[in-house]
């Protein structure tokens, strides 16, 4: 399957998405490993974005994104419980 937006081809998910959204995904989500001075560094250039009128609208993209991912791919939704571990109980000696 071929996606082209703003005349580049999307080849991946992720590159559908960035091109979209005209942000990396990288800079909403972090990567692993990530310093906190890198995180923190991240947050603030995505603060700055959504601070400027030409992202205004990034909110709603980023849900209606979301909303069609929901719709496109419900097998992402299929949640199979998991046994839970027995609790184990703490025995506590008083002291008499």
């Amino acid at each position: 399957m071929k996606h082209i937006v703003a005349g580049h081809q999307a080849v991946t998910a992720a590159e559908f998405a960035e091109l979209a959204l005209g942000t990396p995904l990288e800079l909403w989500l972090g990567v692993e490993g990530e310093t906190d001075e890198e995180r923190a560094a991240r947050l603030d250039a995505a603060r700055d974005i959504l601070a400027d009128p030409e992202y205004r609208d990034l909110p709603d993209d980023l849900i209606r994104l979301a909303a069609r991912v929901v719709e496109d791919h419900p097998d992402l939704f299929n949640v199979v419980p998991l046994a839970r571990p027995a609790r184990r109980l703490v025995r506590r000696d008083v002291a008499a």
